[in-house]
C-alpha cells in the first residue's frame, strides 16, 4: 500500500468521527468543485465507469431525502470506502440507505430481487477491489448512478493480466529515409502543412517509446512520475470493464454475470464517461473538445484526420475504422477522375456515333413492333433517339477499360489498405496482439454460460460437459435449421418484391399507353423506370431494417459461444441479407430483362395477361443506370440524413421528455446536470457493423456494376467526404462513449471486401458482355460489315415480323400505321425464308464471342490483380525494419538490466564468496539470456 492511500484511509476513518466534518465534505456546493461529476465526492478519486437502475422515489419531500443521504449514506459509504482500501469485506448496509428506505411497503418481489442482486454484485466488485460510490438524489428522476474507481493497484493487476502494452522510459530514435525519397517526403509535407489538423499526436515524430507488457514485477522499466495519468480515461474504462465482466452474482437460482444483469433490468445502463463538455464557459481543454474542432467539424473537411487522437479516445478498434474509412475515400479520389474522364469522353463522342445518328436521323423511316398487346400502337425507331444518344453515355469503349481500371483500384485499394495497418499495428504497439488474442477470445459469452447452467438445473443428473454436448447437439441444430429456412424466406420475400414491382412495370405501361394525353403517352418509358425505381429504393430501405433485426434474432437463436463469434456471425447474415436486398433489382435489370420476351407473335406470358417487359432499343444498360444511380443516391441520402442524424436526435429528444422536466431550458439543464447524468441522455453505442455494412454496400455499387455507371465513385466520394465528418460529430457529441476494444485489423470485413472486388472482375466482364451492345457492335465491324465501320449496324440488329401473325386478341387496337411488316431488336430468320422467326447464325456468333469475352476479361483482370498484390508487399520495408530494431533494444533493455542485477549481487558478497561465485557466473549467464531472449521474442511478435 503506498503512502498516498494510507493518508487517505486514515482520513476516512477519522472521517467515521466526524459526521459533521462529513456531512460539510458531502454537501452539493462543494460537488460543483468536483468538475462536473467527473470526480467522486471527495475531488480526487476519478470515475472510470457508470452503472444506472431504476429506483422508485418515496413520496416523502425532497429535503427529507436529502438529509436522509447526507446522513446514514454518507456515512456508510464512507465506511465501506475505508475498509475497502484496508482490504476488509466492508459491513452490510444499514438499513438507512436510500435504496432500501426509497422501497415502499407495497413494492413486489420482482423489485426487490433486483436489489439484492445489486447488492450482492457491488459486494463482490468490492472484494475485486473496486471502489464505489452511489447518487441516486440526481437531477433525472427514476435512475441511480453507481459510480466506480479503480485504484492504482486494481489498473496495475488488470494491466498485467491483459497483457498491456505500455510505452517504458526507453526512447530511440526512428530511422529517417535518405536520398531522392526524403526530399520528395519533405516536398510533398510542406505542400501538404494545410491538410493536416491541429493535433499533437496526428504528426510523425523522430523518436519512440518502446514498449513492453505491463508487468508489476518491472514497473522500473516504466516512467511513473504520474501515475495520474499513466493509465488514460479509455484504459482505465477498459480495464473496469473486464473486471465487470468477470464479476458474477452466485446467490442466485443460476449464476449471473454483467451482461445477464445488464439484459434483466438489475443495471439498466453501463457506460464509460466522456472526458468533458464540448462547450460552454469555463470548458477545460480536453481531448473531446479536441476531436469536436479538429474532427468532427465540417470546416475542417478538407483536413486529414486525426487518427491518433481517435485512437487514444475511442480505442484502436474504432481508429482501424475511420483510418479505413479514411483511406477508402482517399482511394477514390483517383477512381472519380477516371470516372468523370469517361463520362465525359462519352459526351464528346456522342455526336460521332453511327448508331445513334442512324435511329436518330429524320429519314429514317423504320417502324418498330408494338411495345405491349392491344393498348400499345407501332412507333417509329427515331422516337427512341434520346434514349440512344443517352445510352452512348454510358455505353461506350472506355467504360471497357474503366471496368478494367476499377478491378485493379479495388487490388490496390486492399494491398493499400493492408499496409497502413501494419503501420498503424507498429505506430500503435499491437504488432504482438495475435497471440494474446488467441488466448483471450474464447472468454465463454454469458448468454452461452446461462444456456448451459439453465440445462443443468433442468437435469442435475447429467454432468456439465453432457449438457454441453447437448447444448451443441441438440439445441444448436434446431437453431441453424432455423437460421437457414428464415434467410431463404427473407431472399424469397426479396425476390417476390421485385417480381412485384415487375408486374408494376407490365401494367402501369399498358395503362399509359391507352392514357388520351399524347405527352403522357410519349414518356411511358422514362416514368414507368423512375417511378419504379424509387419504389425499389423505398422497399429497399425498409427491409434494410427489417432485415437488420432478422439478423440478430437468427444469431441470438444460435448462442454463439465468445463473442467474437457473435460479432462474425451477425455481420455475414447481415451482409447477406442486405446485399441480396440491395442488389436483386439491379441484378434483374442488368442480366434477366429483355432476355426472357419472346417474340412477336409468340410472347411470353406471366399469370396469362402480363407480357413480359422488354428493353428500351439501346439496350437496358441506361435502365441499369437510372436504377443503380437512384438506389445509391437515395441510400446515401435518405439513411445519412434521416436515419443517422435524425433519428438519433429524435431518440434523444423522447428520453429528455420521458425525464419529466420540460420546465428547464436545454442551456439550464446542461449547467445543472453532472457528466453521468448529461451521457445518459446520450444514445448508447450500438457497435461498428452498420457503419461498415454502409461503406461495404457502398463499395459493392462502386466496383460492381461500375461499367454502367462511370459517375458511382465520384457519388460515393462526395459522400463519404460528408459521412467522416458525420460519423465523428456522432461518435463524439451524440453517443456514449464506447469500450475502447483492442483490434489489430478490421477483421471479417477485409473478407468482405476481398469476395466483393473478386465478384465485380464476374459481373462486370457480364455487364459488358450481355447488358451493353458493345461485343455486338464489335462482331459486325468485324465480321458483317461490308467496309469496316458502323454504318447499318443498326438494321443488322433488328428482325422482321409479319403482322398478319400476330395472335388473335393481341394486335394493336387502334393502329396508327397501316403496315405489313414491323421490326423488332432480335437476331432471328424472316418470315420469308425457309425457317422464319428461328434464331440466326448472327445470334450464335455474338453469344460466341460474348462468352469468350466473359471468359478472357475475368482471367486477364484477375491475373492483372494478383500480379498487383505480389508487386506490393504487404508491410512497408520502413515498418520491418523498425519492428527488428525494437525486438534488438529490448533484448539489449533486458540484458542490461541482468548485468546490473548480477553487479548488485557481486558487491553485496564478500571477496571470498566472490571467486566462488565467478567459477558460477557463466551457468548463471548462460540461463537467463537465452530465456530473457525467447521471453521477448514471444510478446513481441
Amino acid at each position: 500500500m503506498t503512502c498516498k492511500q494510507d493518508q487517505q484511509v486514515g482520513q476516512d476513518i477519522l472521517a467515521l468521527f466526524h459526521p459533521l466534518q462529513l456531512l460539510n465534505c458531502l454537501t452539493p456546493e462543494e460537488n460543483t468543485g468536483c468538475q462536473h461529476g467527473l470526480y467522486f465526492q471527495d475531488g480526487e478519486r476519478r470515475v472510470d465507469y457508470i452503472l444506472t437502475y431504476h429506483i422508485k422515489k418515496p413520496s416523502s419531500s425532497r429535503s427529507n431525502r436529502q438529509s436522509s443521504r447526507f446522513t446514514d449514506n454518507a456515512f456508510t459509504r464512507s465506511l465501506r470506502r475505508g475498509t475497502a482500501r484496508l482490504g476488509r469485506t466492508p459491513p452490510p448496509q444499514p438499513r438507512g440507505d436510500p435504496e432500501v428506505a426509497s422501497q415502499d411497503h407495497s413494492m413486489d418481489y420482482h423489485v426487490d430481487d433486483k436489489r439484492l442482486h445489486r447488492e450482492e454484485f457491488e459486494g463482490n466488485l468490492r472484494d475485486m477491489g473496486m471502489e464505489l460510490e452511489k447518487d441516486e438524489d440526481t437531477k433525472t428522476p427514476g435512475v441511480g448512478f453507481v459510480k466506480i474507481h479503480a485504484p492504482w493497484h486494481v489498473l496495475c493487476r488488470e494491466a498485467e493480466f491483459m497483457k498491456l502494452k505500455m510505452p517504458t522510459k526507453k526512447v530511440y530514435e526512428m530511422k529517417q529515409s535518405t536520398g531522392v525519397g526524403a526530399k520528395i517526403n519533405t516536398l510533398v509535407n510542406k505542400v501538404t502543412e494545410p491538410l493536416y489538423p491541429n493535433v499533437e499526436d496526428n504528426r510523425t515524430q523522430n523518436v519512440k517509446h518502446l514498449s513492453y507488457m505491463f508487468s508489476r514485477e518491472k514497473q522500473h522499466l516504466f516512467d511513473l512520475s504520474d501515475r495520474d495519468s499513466f493509465f488514460d480515461s479509455k484504459t482505465r474504462a477498459s480495464i473496469v470493464f473486464e473486471v465487470l465482466k468477470r464479476t458474477k452474482c452466485t446467490k442466485a437460482k443460476y449464476s449471473m454475470g454483467f451482461t445477464s444483469l445488464l439484459g434483466s433490468g438489475v443495471y439498466t445502463d453501463a457506460y464509460p464517461l466522456h472526458d468533458g463538455d464540448l462547450d460552454g464557459e469555463n470548458v477545460e481543454p480536453n481531448d473531446r473538445k479536441l476531436l469536436y474542432e479538429e474532427w468532427a467539424s465540417y470546416s475542417v473537411f478538407y483536413k486529414y484526420q486525426p487518427i491518433g487522437l481517435v485512437r487514444k479516445y475511442f480505442g484502436e478498434k474504432i481508429g482501424l475504422y475511420f483510418a479505413w474509412l479514411g483511406l477508402y475515400t482517399q482511394m477514390l479520389i483517383p477512381a472519380s477522375l477516371v470516372g468523370v474522364i469517361v463520362f465525359l469522353y462519352g459526351c464528346a463522342t456522342v455526336d460521332d456515333n453511327i448508331p445513334s445518328m442512324e435511329i436518330c436521323h429524320p429519314k429514317n423511316n423504320i417502324t418498330m413492333c408494338p411495345l405491349c398487346d392491344r393498348a400499345c400502337s407501332y412507333w417509329k425507331l427515331k422516337e427512341a433517339c434520346g434514349t440512344a444518344r443517352a445510352s452512348h453515355l454510358f455505353d461506350n469503349p472506355a467504360t471497357v477499360f474503366f471496368s478494367i481500371f476499377m478491378a485493379l483500384w479495388a487490388a490496390m485499394f486492399m494491398e493499400h489498405w493492408k499496409r497502413r495497418q501494419m503501420r498503424l499495428n507498429y505506430e500503435w504497439d499491437l504488432t504482438g496482439f495475435e497471440e494474446e488474442e488467441e488466448e483471450l477470445k474464447d472468454h465463454p459469452r454469458a448468454e452461452y454460460e446461462l444456456r448451459v447452467m439453465q440445462k443443468s438445473l433442468k437435469k442435475e443428473h447429467k454432468t456439465q460437459k453432457t449438457e454441453k454436448e447437448k447444448l451443441t447437439c441438440r439445441d444448436r441444430l434446431p437453431a441453424y435449421m432455423t437460421n437457414v429456412v428464415m434467410m431463404l424466406l427473407m431472399i424469397g420475400v426479396t425476390f417476390a418484391i421485385v417480381f412485384g414491382v415487375i408486374l408494376y412495370r407490365i401494367s402501369t405501361k399498358t395503362a399509359l399507353h391507352m392514357s388520351n394525353n399524347p405527352t403522357t403517352r410519349s414518356n411511358v418509358r422514362l416514368t414507368v423506370k423512375t417511378t419504379a425505381a424509387i419504389i425499389n429504393l423505398v422497399v429497399i430501405l425498409i427491409l434494410d431494417e427489417v432485415y437488420g433485426a432478422v439478423a440478430r434474432w437468427l444469431t441470438v437463436l444460435e448462442v454463439p459461444k465468445t463473442d467474437k463469434s457473435f460479432e462474425e456471425r451477425l455481420i455475414f447474415k447481415t451482409f447477406i441479407l442486405k446485399f441480396v436486398n440491395a442488389f436483386t433489382p439491379i441484378i434483374y435489370i442488368a442480366f434477366f430483362r429483355g432476355r426472357l420476351v419472346g417474340r412477336p407473335g409468340s410472347y411470353l406470358y406471366v399469370f396469362e395477361s402480363y407480357r413480359m417487359e422488354e428493353c428500351a432499343h439501346g439496350g437496358c444498360l441506361m435502365e441499369l443506370c437510372i436504377q443503380l444511380s437512384i438506389t445509391m443516391l437515395g441510400k446515401q441520402l435518405i439513411q445519412n440524413n434521416l436515419f443517422e442524424i435524425g433519428i438519433p436526435k429524435l431518440k434523444k429528444l423522447i428520453r429528455y421528455i420521458k425525464s419529466k422536466r420540460r420546465s428547464f431550458q436545454e442551456e439550464e439543464r446542461e449547467k445543472k446536470l453532472q457528466r453521468y447524468e448529461t451521457d445518459h441522455f446520450l444514445e448508447p453505442f450500438a457497435g461498428l457493423t452498420p457503419e461498415y455494412m454502409e461503406m461495404i454496400i457502398q463499395f459493392g455499387f462502386v466496383t460492381l456494376f461500375v461499367a454502367s455507371f462511370p459517375l458511382a465513385p465520384l457519388f460515393a466520394l462526395l459522400n463519404n467526404i460528408i459521412e467522416i465528418r458525420l460519423d465523428a460529430k456522432k461518435f463524439v457529441a451524440e453517443l456514449r462513449r464506447p469500450v475502447a476494444a483492442r483490434a489489430k485489423d478490421i477483421g471479417i470485413w477485409y473478407n468482405l471486401l476481398r469476395a466483393v472486388a473478386k465478384v465485380a472482375v464476374i459481373i462486370n466482364a457480364f455487364v459488358i458482355s450481355f447488358t451493353s451492345d458493345f461485343i455486338p457492335r464489335l462482331v459486325y465491324q468485324y465480321m458483317y460489315s461490308p467496309d469496316g465501320s458502323m454504318h447499318d449496324f443498326v438494321n443488322h440488329t433488328l428482325s422482321y415480323f409479319n403482322v398478319s401473325n400476330f395472335q388473335d386478341g393481341k394486335e394493336p387496337m387502334d393502329p396508327q400505321h397501316q403496315v405489313e411488316m414491323c421490326r423488332y431488336k432480335d437476331y432471328r430468320e424472316p418470315p420469308w425464308s425457309n425457317t422464319p422467326y428461328v434464331i440466326s447464325k448472327e445470334f450464335w456468333a455474338v453469344l460466341a464471342a460474348r462468352l469468350a469475352f466473359v471468359i478472357v476479361f475475368q482471367n486477364v483482370v484477375m491475373l492483372m490483380s494478383d500480379i498487383v498484390d505480389w508487386l506490393i508487399p504487404d508491410i512497408p520495408k520502413d515498418i520491418s525494419l523498425q519492428i527488428h530494431k525494437e525486438k534488438i533494444l529490448m533484448v539489449e533493455l533486458f540484458m542490461k538490466e541482468e548485468q546490473g542485477k548480477i553487479q548488485f549481487i557481486d558487491s553485496m558478497i564478500p571477496c571470498g564468496g566472490k571467486e566462488k561465485r565467478n567459477n558460477h557466473a557463466p551457468i548463471a549467464r548462460s540461463r537467463s539470456i537465452p530465456h530473457t531472449h525467447s521471453h521477448t521474442h514471444a510478446n513481441n511478435f
